[in-house]
């Protein structure tokens, strides 16, 4: 669900730091997400159309095609019922028994569960005003028993530039620890040092300007477990707008996950088996509409990822009170646990295609402390502890690797609880 903003007053913006040990850490984590989230690197090369009187193509571009007409069978199920977004999309009704994950070998033959006990709130959060993806504004619907899931085509498949292995996935690369050196910059907030059951968060929704075919923009959280070797598991909510995954500039609402650092475990949304969707009403990958814009109406989404704690697996709430459905538990390691740090902010790819650096922009495009209306923000930060409550977070630490092209600030108030404004424009006279 997508929720208009009620404004009120804001206290002073409070910047908070961050310890060395954390600094540490959290620059570790975003070394990571530098070199392994980079989206679809290397194998498959642009499809060009041969000329109309040509009865015949090469025999390595029809090998090609046949391979992805059958991925693309085992991905996109039979469907009861399909609905034409005004985007474009095509959104397949699909029996809720046959979705993806329940190709998982652990998930053959079960069905979905019944959902949990949702973590107790004891928060100051606004009342908000509701609307929906953009692919239900004709009023169409998934019927009951179904589950609404963005169907894949050949041009998704042949846009990108990774192998059809990897379709869906970010790439896998050696650890490094200089963030400053890659493609990949943030500005983000977390906590770590604890144990979290869980997080939660209003996520401005904008569209940002993405000036590469093969670079993205998001807003999101993470929730992280494990060492930054090849055991970090991370579970992954929010927006982007990516032209080679989707094929556009629209905002769309993601997930993603991993086990293994990114190596040979998870996926983007529903691109392989593991999440188990149990809602018939949003579709992931799914375009996010009606956005904020310039001095205008503001809109956010609402994500909450949780454990619950009678079966251990991990929720996913978007909006309030609208369950998407469940990561299970065996598809993790160290995230069977608990976790161990949670992050909330922006991330943009600067392939510096130009020779220069990028002009992506993350979040609205406007720095920090520009403020609401023109800054986009994150708001109501809050952590789910061990006996399943909703709290506000403690030492809150912030991160901009590159403050010149993207920044962030944070403060605290009675309606907004933690909050944060962050982004920028990418290049421009600081940022060359």
């Amino acid at each position: 669900m997508l929720t208009e903003t009620i404004r009120k007053g804001h206290s002073k913006i409070m910047t908070s730091s961050s310890s060395s040990s954390s600094n540490s850490i959290i620059f570790k984590f975003v070394a990571f997400l530098l070199l392994a989230s980079s989206l679809f690197t290397t194998v498959v090369s642009e499809y060009h159309t041969l000329p109309a009187n040509q009865t015949f193509r090469p025999r390595q571009e029809l090998l090609k095609l046949k391979k992805i007409r059958g991925y693309l069978k085992k991905i996109n199920k039979p469907a009861v019922k399909t609905i034409q977004s005004p985007d474009g999309d095509l959104i397949d009704c699909v029996l809720s028994h046959l979705q993806p994950a329940f190709d998982h070998p652990q998930l053959k033959g079960m069905k979905p569960l019944e959902p949990p006990k949702r973590p107790k709130a004891n928060d100051t959060m606004n009342e908000m005003a509701e609307s929906l993806q953009l692919w239900t504004v004709s009023g169409e619907s998934c019927p009951e028993g179904t589950v609404p899931i963005r169907r894949t085509t050949e041009k998704d498949v042949l846009r990108t530039r990774s192998s059809l292995r990897r379709f869906g996935r970010k790439i896998r690369r050696g650890v490094r620890h200089d963030t400053l050196s890659n493609d990949h910059e943030h500005a983000v907030a977390f906590v770590n040092g604890e144990q979290y059951y869980g997080a939660k968060a209003s996520i401005n929704v904008w569209t940002p300007r993405v000036t590469d075919q093969y670079e993205f923009s998001l807003s999101q959280l993470w929730v992280i477990s494990g060492s930054f070797g090849n055991d970090l598991n991370t579970i992954e909510a929010g927006w982007q707008v990516s032209p080679e995954l989707y094929g556009d500039n629209y905002p769309r609402f993601f997930t993603y996950w991993t086990t293994d650092a990114y190596q040979a475990t998870g996926c983007y949304n529903l691109l392989c088996s593991g999440f188990v969707q149990i809602n018939n009403r949003i579709a992931m990958g799914a375009a996010i509409s009606p956005r904020s814009s310039v001095n205008g109406r503001q809109f956010d989404i609402g994500i909450m990822i949780w454990k619950d704690p009678k079966h251990g697996h991990w929720w996913l709430e978007f909006g309030s009170g609208l369950l998407v459905g469940y990561w299970p538990d065996f598809l993790f390691s160290h995230l069977r646990g608990h976790a161990s740090m949670v992050q909330f902010g922006g991330e943009i790819v600067n392939s510096r295609s130009m020779g220069y650096h990028t002009s992506t922009q993350m979040g609205s495009g406007h720095f920090a402390d520009e403020g609401f209306g023109k800054a986009s923000y994150f708001r109501n930060l809050q952590v789910v502890d061990w006996d399943n409550n909703l709290i506000p977070l403690s030492n809150l630490h912030l991160l901009a690797d590159h403050p010149n092209c993207y920044d962030i600030r944070a403060g605290k108030n009675n309606v907004w609880g933690n909050y944060f404004y962050y982004g920028g424009p990418g290049r421009n006279s600081r940022c060359p």
